[in-house]
C-alpha cells in the first residue's frame, strides 16, 4: 500500500491519496483533503513503524490523524481537533503517544496519552513548560527518550532513560555550536546519531551512546588547503535592543590577521589583543553581519568552508539572532512577527551598533547580508539606517511585501497571513506599509548594494527585487552603485550546479571585499586588501 500527497493550483500540499500496489492509479482513493488554504498536509511513519501520521499544519496551529500501518483501509482517527494558535506533534512508544504541544505552554511542554486518545483531556504532562527553555522536539526509542531543547540561544540534547527516569545532557566542547538529529530510523537502539558543527568545526556526524555516553566520530566534512581550526575563534556576544532586550550574536574570526601577524590592538581593549576572547576586535576589521528573523527559523551557527576565504583575509563574520526566529524561545518568534515585526529590524540595527561599539568593526567596513525574508530585513534596516553600513547584499529579497500580500493568487500569500498579517485588514495594511522596503525608499544616501534574484523563483518573484532596485536608483541622492544580478536559469535557492554556486559565492565575496576592504567600485584601490 502506498500513501502520497498532491498539491493544489497554489502548490499547497492538500490531498492525501491511498494507492494499492499493482492496481491502476485511477482506482486511488482520496482519504483526506484539507480545504483551508492556510494549512498544508504531510505524512510520516512512526519510528516504531506501527502508525502512519497525517499532519495538517499552518504557521500557528496543527492537528494529527493516525492510522495503524497494518490496517491501511481503516479510517483516519483524529487525536485532537485544531484550535487557533495551538500546535502539537506526536511520537509513538509502546502503548502511548508522546505529544509535544504549546497548548497552555508558549515554550512547549511534553505530554503522554493512551493510543485510544481522541481529545486533549486525555493528555498528561510529563515535561512542564519552562520560561527560559524552549522544548524543540523529542525522539522516542525503545529504552530512551531524546529531548531537544534550547536555552539562551544554545541548543541542547537531553537523554532520559525510560526505565529509571534518570537524565543527562550531552556535553559539547564549544560554547557556540549547532547540533541536530541525523536520520535515526531504528527504534531498538542505544545509539543516537547527531550532526554537530560550529563556525570553526566542520560538519561532523557523531554516534552518541545513550547508555554509556560514548562519542564516536563517524565522518567529518573534509576541508582542503591545510585548514587548522586552532587559528580561529568563535564566541557569543549580546547586544541591547531599544526596549532593553538582549540580542545574541554568534561571531567567528581568525586569531591573527591572515598573514601570520597578530591583529592590531583595539582602543576598546586597551591595546591588548591576543588569542583570547575579544581577539577579533581590531578596531576596524571588515565584518559581514548576517540575519534572517522570520517564521520562527533559527539562524544557528554552522561551518562554511567558503567562509574561510573571508576569515583568512581578516574578515569577521557575525550572525544576529534577532526576534522572529526562535533562538530564545517561542516568545522570541511571537515578538518578531505580525504587528511586532519591527522588532526584527531594530534588533538587527542594535546588533550592528554593538559590533561597532565593541571594536569588532567600523561603519565603513560593515557589510550586511540576508536572503528571502532576510532580504526584507536588509531592505528595512537600510531604509532606517543607511549610514550604518558600508554595503548591503540582499539575496532574492522579499521587498515588495504589501503588493505581494494583497494578491491571494500568488503561492504562499494566504498561508503567510499568520506570519505577516492580512493587509485587507486596515491595521495590517498600515503596519506592513510602515516597513515594506519598496514602499519606504526615500531621497537619502544609500550604501552600495548587491541585489540578486532568479527568473524562476516561485517564492519571491524576480520583479520584486527588480522594481526595488529601480526605485532605489531613481530616488537615492548619492552615486553609490546598486547592482542587480538576475540568474536567468535559477529559482529561490540560486544556482544548483556546484561550480555555478561557487561562482555566485565568489561574486558576493568580491563585492563585500570591494566595499568593506578599502576598494570602491569604479574608483580602483584605496589602500585596502
Amino acid at each position: 500500500m502506498l500513501f502520497y500527497v498532491t498539491a493544489d493550483e497554489a502548490e499547497r500540499p492538500f490531498r492525501l491519496h491511498r494507492h494499492a500496489l499493482g492496481r491502476s492509479v485511477e482506482e486511488d482513493r482520496v482519504i483526506f483533503q484539507e480545504d483551508d488554504g492556510r494549512f498544508i498536509v504531510s505524512i510520516e511513519k512512526t519510528r516504531s513503524r506501527r502508525f502512519i501520521l497525517v499532519h495538517a499544519s499552518s504557521h500557528s496551529s496543527s492537528e494529527v490523524r493516525v492510522l495503524e500501518a497494518g490496517r491501511p483501509f481503516d479510517a483516519l482517527r483524529l487525536l485532537a481537533p485544531r484550535e487557533p494558535n495551538v500546535e502539537y506533534g506526536v511520537e509513538h512508544h509502546g502503548e502511548r503517544f508522546f505529544i509535544l504541544t504549546n497548548d497552555g505552554a508558549v515554550n512547549f511542554r511534553l505530554a503522554e496519552a493512551p493510543l485510544t486518545a481522541t481529545s486533549k483531556s486525555e493528555w498528561r504532562t510529563i515535561i512542564p513548560h519552562r520560561d527560559r527553555v524552549k522544548l524543540d522536539g523529542v525522539d522516542a526509542f525503545r529504552d530512551h527518550l531524546v529531548i531537544y531543547e534550547r536555552e539562551e540561544a544554545t541548543p541542547h540534547v537531553r537523554i532520559r532513560d525510560l526505565a529509571t527516569g534518570s537524565e543527562h545532557r550531552i556535553a559539547f566542547a564549544e560554547e557556540v555550536y549547532s547540533v541536530e538529529p541525523a536520520r535515526n530510523p531504528e527504534f531498538d537502539t542505544d545509539v543516537l546519531r547527531l550532526v554537530y558543527t560550529s563556525q570553526v568545526t566542520p560538519v561532523s556526524v557523531v554516534d552518541y551512546g545513550m547508555r554509556d555516553r560514548s562519542w564516536t566520530l563517524r565522518k567529518r566534512q573534509p576541508v582542503l588547503g591545510g585548514y587548522d581550526p586552532s587559528r580561529y575563534r568563535t564566541e557569543r556576544a549580546f547586544a541591547t535592543a531599544p526596549d532593553g532586550t538582549r540580542i545574541p550574536l554568534s561571531i567567528v574570526y581568525r586569531l591573527d590577521d591572515g598573514r601570520g601577524g597578530p591583529p592590531r590592538p583595539s582602543v576598546a581593549e586597551g591595546g591588548v589583543v591576543g588569542a583570547v576572547p575579544g581577539a577579533g576586535r581590531r578596531g576596524g576589521r571588515p565584518l559581514l553581519l548576517q540575519g534572517y528573523g522570520s517564521y520562527g527559523v533559527n539562524s544557528d551557527p554552522t561551518f562554511s568552508s567558503n567562509a574561510i576565504s573571508l576569515l583568512d583575509r581578516g574578515v569577521v563574520i557575525a550572525i544576529a539572532h534577532v526576534r522572529g526566529g526562535e533562538e530564545m524561545g517561542r516568545p522570541w518568534y511571537e515578538d518578531g512577527k505580525l504587528l511586532r515585526k519591527r522588532n526584527t529590524f531594530t534588533d538587527f540595527i542594535a546588533a550592528a551598533e554593538h559590533l561597532i561599539a565593541a571594536g569588532y568593526t567600523a561603519p565603513d567596513r560593515l557589510v550586511i547580508n540576508g536572503g528571502s525574508a532576510g532580504g526584507l530585513l536588509m531592505g528595512a534596516v537600510t531604509n532606517m539606517r543607511p549610514d550604518l553600513f558600508a554595503g548591503v547584499i540582499a539575496e532574492v529579497p522579499f521587498v515588495d511585501v504589501l503588493t505581494t500580500m494583497l494578491d491571494e493568487t500568488i503561492p504562499l500569500t494566504v498561508i503567510e497571513y499568520e506570519e505577516w498579517g492580512n493587509p485587507n485588514d486596515p491595521r495590517y495594511y498600515e503596519y506592513i506599509r510602515s516597513y515594506s522596503p519598496y514602499d519606504n525608499v526615500v531621497p537619502q544616501p544609500y550604501p552600495p548594494m548587491l541585489v540578486t534574484t532568479g527568473l524562476n523563483d516561485p517564492r519571491v518573484a524576480y520583479w520584486e527585487p527588480a522594481k526595488w532596485v529601480a526605485r532605489l536608483r531613481a530616488t537615492k541622492t548619492d552615486t553609490n552603485p546598486i547592482l542587480l544580478r538576475t540568474n536567468m536559469g535559477a529559482g529561490h535557492s540560486g544556482a544548483s550546479g556546484r561550480y555555478d554556486y561557487l561562482r555566485e559565492v565568489a561574486f558576493k565575496y568580491a563585492f563585500l571585499l570591494m566595499v568593506a576592504g578599502g576598494w570602491r567600485l569604479g574608483a580602483g584601490s584605496q589602500g585596502g586588501r
